[in-house]
């Protein structure tokens, strides 16, 4: 065989491995997740379960819930939203942005009352409890903004409705998010807080030195839905949060399910 023949048949040969090999799948388009600060520590475990099982890579996105609702009305990119609260997911679902019967509760949670680890304070949590005398002439209550943030919210209506709002409001430390007001319970930049437990559980820094009747806030609800424009992989991400392997981490992290 020449030179140029065995060429022919190397091309050749060459040619019909190339035609016959299989074609490698290009990998799953990555599942980008608007949720309330309050779900980092838990919806990165969901994240990581759900993307070992499925192949799936997930991207979250934690801010208040009020902050992330906005972004998607100005047309941020997501594919699944979860809300610390109701309110704010009606805003988005009244504007249009959610695909129509998608969404579903998929946690509760509770309110508490922290103080840096180390603090000797005690109060027990009744209408008309001595919250600002507590805090003294120069102590400030961390909570989320009472404006905006979910978490503050729920803080102002529970306090409220047990009678010491008016002796607290001018003693505040409003901050972005329930994350950012649990960092100054920690840091020692406010005597207490209003936050939810499980923030409250996820750091070490703090204390609960009370839980908020569940009488006294509306439910904290979070409920998640589909966004307008969301990829493949949305509706089975959202199925998952109401999954049992889902329910369990999240009980894990003391949210309760339904």
């Amino acid at each position: 065989m020449n030179r140029r023949t065995l060429l022919s048949v190397l091309i050749a040969m060459a040619a019909s491995l190339g035609a016959s090999a299989p074609v490698s799948a290009a990998p799953p388009a990555p599942l980008t997740v608007f949720a309330a600060a309050s779900l980092t520590d838990a919806l990165q475990a969901v994240g990581k379960t759900y993307s070992a099982r499925t192949g799936v890579p997930v991207r979250f996105s934690f801010a208040a819930s009020n902050l992330l609702a906005k972004q998607i009305e100005a047309g941020a990119r997501a594919d699944v939203f979860v809300s610390a609260d109701r309110q704010w997911m009606d805003h988005v679902a009244r504007s249009g942005f959610l695909v129509a019967g998608s969404r579903r509760d998929v946690l509760r949670g509770r309110l508490v009352l922290i103080a840096p680890a180390d603090s000797r304070t005690t109060l027990r949590i009744a209408p008309n409890f001595p919250l600002a005398q507590t805090l003294g002439p120069k102590g400030r209550l961390a909570l989320g903004d009472p404006a905006y943030v979910p978490a503050g919210l729920y803080a102002k209506a529970a306090l409220t409705r047990l009678g010491v709002w008016p002796a607290v409001q001018g003693k505040l430390a409003p901050a972005d998010n329930v994350r950012v007001a649990l960092s100054y319970v920690a840091r020692h930049a406010a005597p207490l807080g209003v936050v939810y437990e499980t923030d409250a559980r996820a750091e070490r820094g703090v204390k609960i030195i009370g839980i908020f009747p569940e009488a006294s806030h509306p439910p904290i609800d979070y409920p998640a839905a589909i966004v307008r424009g969301a990829g493949p992989a949305a509706r089975g991400f959202a199925a998952y949060l109401n999954g049992p392997e889902a329910k369990a981490i999240f009980r894990r992290f003391g949210f309760r399910t339904f």
